[in-house]
């Protein structure tokens, strides 16, 4: 996948060399006890691995590590199987191509054999794909969207990933809590360009509003819970003004994307560490919805990365790890071409693609990096 010279430089690409762990996580086992032990099931592209274009690599904030800290309070016996690929589309994630998983052909055959081999024992499954199978195959390179590709990939996108979440949920228990998400919309950071990047970023909302819709509608049918990350980004309010330095008053939507995502600064769609904190609060309300500790211990959301009044479109370095820190003790190795896609802040990139594309415009949302992946215990 190529980069779009509007939307920043191309990506450098380099094979990495890492290596996963069986799935199952057997030495997890013996330092907790078998009997104790259960296990956090995390699949997905980028969103789920953490990139950060700061340190251009996975990093440890994504929301999959901080929603695993939370969770590891209430269950202390709990382990991280951490699967999720950058650039993983639905189709790569069922059958592979993107990243190696050693004894495993894909990511959900790895997700898979750790559920077969830990039956009974999987207390939670998250997800999030989707976003890459577009940019893929229908974003061209002046960063404009194909209507008519958007319409039939999209249809493929929705196949895929009630395959791939039904697999899941039929691979699991009563006991196994099962929740994928919806997307925020970077496109919105186009708002501070000007009257072209306003019509953009309104012209983007609903679109991606109904493509948030129809991934809802396929996680609800295959028995999945739905992370809200679209409404925790406040992704359709544009009747609240936000006063932001430098940018003067700006949508409430705005505001949240240019805080909790570099799309404002870097001109990359990415979630920063308090963005994927925001997202992380999304999947563990949804968890405590049935699920809620004794002694009144709740994993909600953290409100910290929400932006108030006078918030600044500056995305937190808090919590960003320094490069070269290793994020996980097994990773996966990175097969194929992971370049940077994006799309063009000049162009109304949504412009004419038709609210028919149901489960297709949120995949306008992430670039194809590479990655690093890992089980944390």
């Amino acid at each position: 996948m190529r980069s779009l010279q509007r939307f920043g430089p191309p990506l450098a690409v380099s094979a990495m060399t890492l290596v996963l762990s069986t799935p199952g996580l057997a030495a997890a086992d013996e330092v907790t006890g078998a009997k104790d032990t259960t296990y956090y099931i995390s699949l997905g592209d980028s969103l789920a691995s953490g990139y950060q274009p700061d340190v251009d690599k996975d990093t440890d904030v994504a929301y999959t590590d901080q929603l695993y800290a939370q969770l590891k309070q209430r269950t202390p016996g709990l382990k991280h199987i951490r699967l999720g690929c950058t650039a993983e589309t639905t189709e790569s994630l069922i059958n592979g191509g993107k990243c190696d998983y050693p004894h495993a052909k894909s990511q959900l055959d790895a997700a898979l054999q750790a559920m077969a081999k830990d039956h009974g024992k999987v207390a939670y499954v998250t997800l999030s794909v989707g976003a890459n199978d577009i940019l893929l195959n229908c974003v061209s390179p002046a960063g404009t969207l194909d209507g008519a590709c958007l319409n039939s990939k999209s249809q493929a996108m929705a196949k895929n990933l009630a395959q791939i979440a039904g697999t899941l949920r039929k691979a699991g228990t009563d006991n196994t809590q099962f929740v994928g998400s919806t997307y925020h919309n970077p496109f919105l950071g186009a708002w501070l360009q000007g009257a072209a990047g306003q019509q953009a970023a309104k012209e983007s909302a609903p679109l991606v509003k109904a493509a948030n819709t129809g991934i809802a509608q396929v996680y609800k049918s295959t028995g999945f819970k739905v992370a809200d990350v679209a409404g925790a980004f406040s992704s359709d309010d544009f009747t609240t003004q936000v006063n932001v330095p430098g940018a003067g008053e700006v949508p409430a939507n705005v505001a949240k994307i240019c805080q909790l995502t570099w799309a404002c600064t870097k001109t990359d769609p990415h979630p920063n560490a308090d963005g994927h904190k925001v997202i992380a609060g999304a999947f563990a309300a949804m968890l405590a919805e049935s699920d809620a500790p004794a002694g009144g211990a709740s994993p909600t959301p953290s409100e910290s990365g929400t932006p108030g009044g006078g918030a600044s479109p500056t995305p937190s370095q808090s919590g960003t790890p320094a490069p070269g820190k290793d994020t996980g003790a097994n990773d996966p190795t990175t097969n194929g071409d992971l370049a940077e896609t994006g799309a063009s802040s000049s162009t109304p990139v949504l412009a004419g693609a038709g609210l028919a594309v149901v489960v297709a415009g949120a995949a306008a949302v992430y670039f194809a990096r590479r990655r690093r992946t890992g089980e944390e215990s």
